[in-house]
């Protein structure tokens, strides 16, 4: 295959996939090669390394992700968007289940917790992606703290990255028991997290 801009969308969705399934240490850059149709030769015309492509295809799953992320937390007052996308998360885990016969974890997460001193650039890629989803969770908590719906020195991103690490632990623990029963409880312990006053149930 030539060097084309296809090639290299190609070696980065093949990447995403491996790498979501079975994990960094796992594959290497000739399966990724096969599973790309791409020669190995032509990897290196455009990436330095399986870390290079791995940032890349991160970046590029970050890209299409954030959208979802901000619409569900623009879905409503108060903290209802926060509550949807939790809810969106817990369904992403069941999807899985459901499609594929496992919980197969958050990308990111899976991720974060392999990666090495020797992989400094993904490292500091994963900081800067878990930093904007705190923001993108502070951002709701701020206005949630100013509708008088949580108390507000909740509001806080001591707060956010609270909620972020319960949602990535609960789906840590659900890829481990290989059960998204494990996530059910979530939204509640997440309303207890932030001291929320009463609100009806979304509909």
């Amino acid at each position: 295959m030539g060097r084309t801009s296809m090639a290299r969308e190609q070696l980065i969705d093949a990447a995403r996939t491996l790498m979501h399934a079975r994990g960094y240490g796992a594959i290497g850059v000739a399966e990724i090669c096969e599973r790309a149709d791409v020669r190995k030769g032509s990897f290196y015309y455009f990436f330095d390394s399986k870390q290079a492509l791995t940032v890349a295809a991160l970046q590029s799953a970050w890209a299409a992700e954030r959208g979802r992320w901000l619409e569900a937390l623009g879905g409503g007052p108060g903290i209802r968007g926060l509550e949807h996308l939790v809810q969106q998360q817990i369904a992403i885990q069941q999807d899985w289940r459901e499609s594929s016969g496992t919980v197969i974890g958050c990308l990111y997460g899976n991720l974060a917790l392999e990666a090495g001193a020797d992989e400094p650039e993904l490292r500091e890629f994963l900081r800067e992606l878990f930093e904007d989803q705190t923001e993108l969770i502070r951002a709701v908590l701020d206005a949630a703290a100013a509708e008088g719906v949580i108390p507000g020195e909740r509001a806080s991103a001591a707060s956010a990255r609270a909620i972020l690490a319960q949602l990535e632990g609960a789906v840590m623990f659900a890829k481990l028991y290989d059960d998204p029963s494990e996530l059910d409880n979530l939204w509640q312990q997440i309303r207890a997290l932030l001291g929320t006053f009463p609100q009806p149930p979304v509909n």
